[in-house]
């Protein structure tokens, strides 16, 4: 089973926030990551949120952590495909891919936040719909077919994105917030899926697993795919020295993040109401309930043993790689302190 590192976000600080050192932070992450020899490092799109400020641009900062690394795959995790045009994502991403000499692998989101759609306004009804059509394009367009598409003048034309990219295949997973439906259109698109552990149990992850499985066997063959798809899971992560000093470490940060994405679902336009109808009690309330459930399942959160154990239940589980999410509030120092302690679990899983 892979190892690699995940960027969500938990910059909640206000204007004055130094986002500088934050990216200089990533590229510090990114670059030990790349020396450990961890799978890859993914970075998400996000935007007009106060969590999460530094990532509105995949791409951008792919392609400065790929010309500051030389071996680790660089991903994106995820690109909101319906916020784009499929020929810039293909652009964009080719950059990348001929600056990390085929390093490049991204998850397509549908987007869920109201907010993000400022970018898009007329695209948010339907943007599940939207973001599964695109896929195909975007693999035709990675392998550079010529598609017709409208210009300037209302008049279709026929173009090629450029530049063309290093590697003649585009990885390409679909992230899933957990509808089993979801994984079942991953397998027929025969596509990886990019999933999370927090919001279900084992029992629930097995049986989408299970389901993955089944429809990717039986879908046709389709361009730039392979054999087998590949399972990523992201799971908040620092494993620390012992069980004690990874709670009294990331315990508080990680009920500080899981209260500003309350926060972030109460702005949603969208919502049911719920989020934005809890007092500052019951948010309280819920974050200890999710680092408590966090620290029974889900999470590798807890010593090297402990880490080790819930790597190989995951494995068991039919888990291809744990997508480590590692900024949630921890500082660089301990960041790579808890990075290296998890490349040495490398070789038990």
């Amino acid at each position: 089973m892979d190892l690699s590192v995940m960027f969500f976000g938990a910059d909640d600080a206000g204007a004055d926030t130094d986002h500088a050192a934050t990216y200089r932070d990533v590229l510090a992450v990114a670059q030990e990551a790349d020396r450990l020899g961890l799978t890859a490092v993914w970075t998400p799109e996000r935007h007009f949120q106060r969590v999460g400020q530094v990532f509105p641009s995949p791409p951008v900062l792919s392609a400065a952590i790929a010309a500051t690394t030389e071996r680790i795959q660089v991903r994106a995790g995820s690109v909101v495909l319906p916020l784009h045009h499929p020929l810039r994502v293909a652009e964009d991403w080719a950059v990348v891919d001929n600056i990390s000499a085929g390093r490049v692998g991204l998850s397509v989101a549908t987007g869920w936040h109201s907010t993000d759609f400022v970018l898009a306004p007329g695209h948010y009804a339907d943007r599940r719909e939207r973001a599964l059509r695109d896929i195909p394009l975007l693999r035709r367009l990675w392998a550079g077919e010529e598609v017709e598409f409208t210009d300037g003048t209302g008049k279709p034309v026929a173009v090629r994105p450029q530049p063309r990219p290093h590697s003649p295949r585009l990885p390409i997973w679909i992230t899933s917030s957990g509808n089993p439906e979801t994984w079942v259109t991953a397998g027929r698109l025969r596509t990886n899926v990019l999933a999370a552990t927090i919001g279900q149990t084992r029992e629930e992850l097995a049986e989408k697993i299970r389901r993955y499985r089944e429809s990717f066997a039986a879908a046709p063959e389709q361009l730039g795919t392979t054999g087998r798809g590949t399972v990523t899971l992201m799971a908040h992560t620092y494993v620390g020295e012992d069980d004690a000093e990874a709670v009294r470490t990331a315990g508080a940060p990680l009920r500080r993040y899981l209260k500003s994405y309350v926060a972030q679902t109460a702005a949603n336009r969208t919502d049911d109401g719920r989020a934005a109808a809890l007092t500052p009690e019951q948010t309280d309330q819920l974050a200890e309930f999710a680092l408590r459930r966090y620290l029974k399942w889900g999470g590798l959160l807890g010593s090297p043993d402990r880490c080790r154990r819930v790597l190989a239940d995951l494995r068991d589980l039919g888990c291809d790689e744990v997508a480590c999410f590692v900024d949630f509030g921890l500082g660089r120092d301990e960041v790579l302190a808890g990075l290296h302690r998890l490349a040495a679990l490398r070789k038990d899983v």
